[in-house]
């Protein structure tokens, strides 16, 4: 029986399982993730080579003038050196990392999630899927309502692959795209998408990609040659919410 029962853990039949239990779901980037991992033994003794946690989600990625899908690890923690499960033992183990401050907030069709893996010697490697919900720091959610105080209302929210000059440690950035409904800039502008690129010391770097409205031949004309569009990059601190609306409508007009 047991030679049977070692056959059927190679191909994942009675085989260890796992199973993540984080402390909540909710989380801000740059905040502390903790939870413990279960491990529960199957009919046989196996070998673990390492227990480890992956951070994911999506972006799209643009192919032949094709835009697709495709899942990127944000980052990777290992949580264990190799060790032996015996048959219908249970571990858990601990574990502590922080959210990345580059994570995607979870708005639109933004998904993020953290993946268990366990490496089995000899056998299949049982996994373990938990969707996080990220929402935005204090400064970022500041910087969301001064935009809605100017006007404007979130159309889209997607992770996009960047060009090299954006990218930072991943190849995508996440943008937000903002349609102006009421204010000094209905009329103005056709659109403004915001890109965050928060850092670990208290500053959050926006840019600002400003879609100027078409007027006459000219704005036409630069319409249709994609010359109607700045970027403009703004810094900001907690010191600053008071006074952002008054900075990113300073922005704004400067190039709408």
């Amino acid at each position: 029986m047991s030679f049977f029962n070692k056959v059927f853990a190679s191909v994942g039949i009675g085989s260890a399982e796992v199973d993540t239990k984080l402390e909540k779901d909710t989380y801000m980037p740059g905040e502390t993730v903790q939870g413990i991992v279960e491990i529960r033994g199957g009919k046989v003794e196996q070998q673990i080579d390492e227990i480890y946690l992956t951070l994911n989600t999506t972006y799209l990625r643009e192919s032949d003038d094709r835009k697709y899908s495709v899942t990127a690890a944000i980052d990777r923690f290992r949580l264990t050196t190799p060790f032996t499960i015996r048959a219908n033992e249970r571990k858990e183990i601990p574990f502590t990392f922080q959210l990345p401050y580059e994570t995607p907030l979870t708005i639109g069709r933004s998904k993020v999630w953290v993946a268990t893996g366990l490496d089995i010697k000899g056998g299949i490697d049982p996994s373990d899927q938990d969707h996080l919900k990220v929402v935005p720091s204090p400064l970022m959610a500041a910087v969301f309502n001064a935009i809605d105080n100017l006007g404007f209302r979130i159309r889209e929210a997607d992770c996009e692959e960047a060009p090299r000059r954006l990218r930072g440690r991943l190849p995508f950035v996440q943008e937000f795209e903002f349609v102006p409904t009421s204010g000094s800039f209905r009329g103005r502008l056709d659109e403004l998408e915001v890109v965050f690129f928060p850092s670990g010391n208290g500053a959050l770097d926006i840019m600002f990609q400003v879609d100027r409205k078409a007027r006459g031949l000219a704005g036409i004309f630069s319409e249709a040659m994609g010359a109607d569009e700045t970027n403009v990059r703004l810094t900001v601190t907690n010191a600053d919410i008071p006074y952002l609306a008054q900075k990113i409508q300073s922005v704004i007009q400067r190039y709408s």
